[in-house]
């Protein structure tokens, strides 16, 4: 029961609005909780976890080439959501994924960053955006197309509040399993660390069916 209790805490604090067109940007110090390790066969009580699988997708990254959800099976890795013109925050969520992936340099782990603003953010904008973070797009795409789905993968997915120039300032982790763990503020160091802490907790974890 303690664990349900959790994660509900975890969806109510990722749905906190961010920076935006139409929302103020998050103040709220307080971290998304951690879930943790998930049970295989949570009880019947428990709140659904958001699965990568019950929300495949296809989308456009800043190289103009197709990913698919399906290279995110087996990887640990973390969702975000942005726009290129974004008056500040957004350069500095970016500016705090650019430091996780510095500091964790595993090739398991990778991040997807969506554009809440694709018809402005085409392929070409978004190299031209990555370069100023140095990203490198084997380990962080930056993801443009139809403004429908990207809403749905944010909402339904991310558990983060997503559409046309309005979104969450938060990084969210997802397992190999491709459960949704848990999720930070970017925009405060202390709650980058933990993003951090979790990352490197959910890498050291082995993979489903591993010997072990």
């Amino acid at each position: 029961m303690r664990a349900s209790c959790e994660v509900i805490l975890l969806l109510l604090a990722l749905s906190a609005a961010g920076c935006g067109q139409k929302a103020a940007t998050e103040t709220t110090t307080r971290p998304a909780p951690v879930v943790g390790k998930v049970s295989p066969e949570p009880e019947a009580d428990d709140v659904v976890v958001p699965k990568l699988a019950d929300v495949p997708f296809s989308l456009t990254d800043q190289t103009g080439e197709e990913f698919s959800s399906t290279a995110l099976e087996g990887r640990v890795w973390m969702g975000a959501i942005f726009f290129a013109s974004c008056p500040g925050p957004c350069f500095r969520e970016n500016q705090a994924i650019a430091e996780i992936l510095r500091d964790i340099d595993d090739p398991d782990f990778m991040v997807v960053s969506l554009t809440c603003d694709p018809e402005n953010d085409t392929p070409k904008m978004l190299a031209s955006y990555a370069e100023r973070f140095d990203a490198k797009p084997a380990r962080w795409k930056f993801l443009t197309g139809d403004l429908t789905l990207i809403e749905k993968v944010g909402t339904t997915l991310f558990r983060l509040p997503v559409e046309l120039g309005v979104h969450s300032e938060r990084g969210v982790v997802f397992d190999r399993e491709g459960r949704l763990r848990g999720g930070y503020h970017l925009l405060q160091q202390d709650r980058v660390d933990l993003l951090k802490k979790l990352i490197r907790e959910v890498l050291a974890e082995k993979p489903a069916g591993a010997v072990p």
